[in-house]
């Protein structure tokens, strides 16, 4: 997926990574998003890769991992969503490969049983 849509624009694979760009304005020493209307050219083009982004995952989906990430807000979201669904978070990739370990280590032939067995 990340080679898919890097060859249509990396700058859309980076939304994927970072979030969607909201263009910043200081209003009385404080940042806060600038209104739409007052987008220039260059925003409105940073602002709509979050979109084809958003566009690319559901247009690539099945209909259940559809509707899983169907009321995410932005692209980064939703492939924040479909990682933990498919790898899983840190913490289960480490118990998950801890508790193999502790399998195959453990793994022994049963009285009863033959190596053809095994």
């Amino acid at each position: 997926m990340k080679i898919f849509i890097e060859s249509i624009d990396s700058f859309i694979w980076e939304a994927v990574v970072h979030g969607p760009y909201v263009p910043i304005q200081v209003v009385k020493d404080e940042e806060v998003a600038k209104p739409r209307s007052e987008w220039n050219e260059t925003e409105r083009k940073k602002a709509q890769y979050d979109l084809v982004a958003k566009n690319i995952i559901t247009s690539s989906l099945i209909m259940d991992e559809f509707f899983r990430i169907s009321q995410c807000s932005s692209a980064k979201e939703m492939w924040e969503v479909l990682e933990v669904t498919h790898k899983g978070t840190e913490d289960v990739k480490r118990s998950r490969k801890y508790s193999l370990i502790q399998e195959y280590e453990f793994f022994r032939m049963q009285p009863e049983e033959s190596i053809a067995d095994v």
